[in-house]
């Protein structure tokens, strides 16, 4: 039998109270009901709610203290406030507050219901999507629980974001979780890598084409705003566009409209926009190579994710997460880090962050004998030889790969130039041995030789 969902209503006035337990109740909601901010504050510790609507104007104080509160301490209740018709400042505060969406009294039932069916969806959403972020969005860390706030906060609004970060350390589910838990999350989430499209093909890949348009083109086809429309659009590595794209970026994002390649006219899109890079966009625009007015329609909110080594208190549970979803998956028991294996981890600087570590737990998970990984089963680069050399193979660049002439120093740093390689260009060997000016044969060669999966 399914749980009944739940919701607390939060109003001084007794007749207001009667008309919404009633009406949520019909839609299958059990109710609960509180007078005031500090009765809702009690409810709210001891219950959970799947959905609250709460009063402005309160005995002891104001709604937005109860959304504010549930967007901190409960962010994934959706919370609706009740303003007074006309109230369009009240309306706004609410929303930057963290609050869902507002409804005016004299409460419409019908837009009541529309609300609630919309808020209920969107806590569907969330919680499917609970457990697929779980383990990359972890964390207790100041860093990580400002983050999962703000994330909270911004999927709430259909503003542009964009997500700063280094490599790996999951921009990308930074975007999904936003879609996931925001109001679009039944639309399609279409992710693009801006680096990975060849330049003559951008404009296609983006708004379309129609038949005949170019060689090639046989039949319609949608492009990813298209694809997107409804839903959210995420630019990965948007530093990528050439120039001429990012007129054409910029225009359909100001129309809200693209126009096909071939087609003679422009058609309507919805899409949220959220955008990510690992490099640093302001300074690409200060050196001519991004448009600043791009940089303005895509930047209005910014997202900074952090990366591992400022968050190292989360790597003992953050690594459990991974290793437990990772031995689910194979059907085995759940490994654990013995202390020498959490203090190497500790140690390490991580420059492909939470991607990396990802890989050095399968690695360690597919290696090693027993249910208690040492040290000695994550493999991790030996620090004290590259220090012995003078040289950090993570701070070289790939081109650099010949500066130690001790055999047993360069498979080390070919192995270091390589995956940080491997982790710029997103996994494409092709890039990869483009990146390290080798041929693709070659690249092959040295994965095979370093023992590079």
């Amino acid at each position: 039998m399914a749980e009944t969902r739940s919701a607390l209503i939060v109003d001084d006035e007794r007749d207001i109270r009667e008309l919404l337990v009633m009406t949520l109740g019909r839609m299958g909601l059990r109710c609960d009901t509180a007078a005031s901010v500090g009765e809702a504050r009690s409810q709210l510790q001891r219950n959970r709610y799947d959905l609250c609507l709460t009063d402005m104007r309160l005995p002891d104080g104001s709604g937005i203290e109860i959304v504010s509160d549930i967007s901190q301490k409960y962010p994934e209740t959706p919370v609706a406030m009740i303003t007074a018709f006309g109230n369009v400042e009240a309306a706004v505060e609410a929303l930057k507050a963290g609050a869902f969406d507002f409804v005016a009294k004299p409460v419409d039932l019908n837009v009541l219901r529309d609300l609630v069916r919309h808020a209920l969806d969107l806590q569907e959403a969330r919680k499917a999507d609970t457990d697929a972020v779980a383990s990359r969005l972890y964390g207790q860390s100041p860093a990580m629980t400002s983050l999962r706030q703000t994330i909270a906060k911004v999927a709430r609004s259909q503003a542009p974001v964009y997500i700063a970060g280094e490599s790996g350390v999951g921009k990308e589910l930074v975007a999904r979780t936003i879609h996931a838990e925001g109001a679009r999350a039944s639309g399609p989430f279409v992710p693009v890598n801006c680096g990975a499209i060849p330049s003559e093909l951008m404009e296609s890949e983006f708004f379309g084409h129609k038949k005949g348009s170019f060689t090639g083109a046989h039949a319609d086809k949608p492009g990813l705003f298209q694809s997107a429309d409804g839903g959210t659009l995420f630019l990965d590595e948007v530093a990528e566009l050439p120039l001429p794209m990012q007129v054409k970026l910029l225009r359909a994002i100001q129309e809200k409209s693209v126009r096909a390649v071939g087609a003679n006219s422009e058609n309507p899109v919805d899409v949220r926009i959220l955008s990510a890079t690992h490099k640093d966009l302001s300074k690409l625009v200060a050196e001519g190579r991004f448009r600043q007015d791009l940089y303005y329609r895509i930047n209005v909110i910014e997202l900074r994710v952090p990366p591992l080594r400022e968050r190292l208190d989360d790597l003992p549970g953050l690594s459990a997460k991974i290793l437990g979803r990772l031995a689910e998956a194979q059907g085995r028991p759940v490994p654990t880090l013995d202390d020498g294996a959490v203090e190497a981890l500790r140690e390490y600087p991580f420059p492909g962050n939470v991607r990396e570590l990802e890989n050095i737990l399968e690695r360690a998970l597919a290696l090693a004998d027993g249910e208690l990984l040492t040290a000695e089963d994550l493999h991790l680069p030996r620090r004290e030889e590259d220090s012995r050399a003078g040289v950090d193979p993570r701070n070289l660049d790939p081109r650099d790969t010949a500066t130690s002439a001790l055999p047993s120093y360069i498979e080390e740093i070919e192995r270091a130039a390589i995956q940080h390689a491997l982790q710029e260009n997103r996994y494409n060997k092709t890039r990869t041995a483009q990146a390290l000016g080798i041929t693709f044969r070659a690249l092959r060669y040295k994965l095979k030789k370093l023992g590079i999966d």
